[in-house]
């Protein structure tokens, strides 16, 4: 890794299955730390996380062995954009809470936050970077993952629009699909920012 100056941070996003966990896994291996909001999402909805119980009392019918079933917890926010505001207004808190520890704690590390939304999580500072790739390839990739493409179109018509997504960035990664093209434009989008 280059000498450290001021230390990068990037915050990376885009619609799901756009290839943010790819881009993320090039930036750890150039020397970022990695903050992944979809595990912090998954680790307070935990028996011992910090909105388990709000989430269970509210969505009872999703939990199961004294669990919260996330598949089940999905298919129903993600169908009814009211139960989604409502989930996130339960979890988003403690999610931020998370960030912002590991932020402070890791102050003079090079950090990179995945999140497939864009919210308030961090303050100034950040280089919001766009992930783009087409909603058909998208939809492909997380099929293949193992996912009911319903599933996949009703979870990406609930994010962002295209646009909402190139209003806010300050740089858009084309991620076409070709490995070799995605890490050198994530190997440009570094050195630049290493070198400002």
């Amino acid at each position: 890794m280059a000498e450290m100056g001021n230390p990068v941070r990037l915050l990376i996003y885009g619609g799901i299955g756009s290839g943010k966990s790819t881009v993320t896994e090039f930036l750890s291996d150039l020397g970022a730390k990695i903050i992944e909001a979809d595990k912090l999402g998954h680790e307070v909805l935990e028996p011992s996380g910090e909105a388990f119980a709000e989430v269970s009392a509210r969505w009872p019918q999703v939990v199961e062995g004294g669990k919260i079933n996330r598949s089940k917890l999905g298919a129903v926010v993600f169908a009814d954009p009211d139960a989604l505001q409502e989930l996130e207004s339960l979890t988003h808190p403690h999610i931020r809470s998370r960030i912002q520890a590991i932020v402070t704690e890791s102050a003079n590390e090079h950090l990179v936050l995945e999140m497939p939304i864009l919210r308030a999580f961090v303050g100034d500072g950040w280089v919001k970077v766009l992930i783009d790739a087409p909603l058909a390839a998208r939809i492909e990739r997380v099929v293949a993952r193992d996912s009911d493409p319903e599933d996949a179109m009703a979870r990406a018509a609930a994010q962002p629009s295209d646009a909402e997504y190139h209003e806010a960035a300050d740089w858009v990664v084309a991620n076409t699909g070709e490995l070799d093209d995605l890490r050198a434009a994530v190997g440009e989008l570094w050195a630049q920012l290493q070198a400002a």
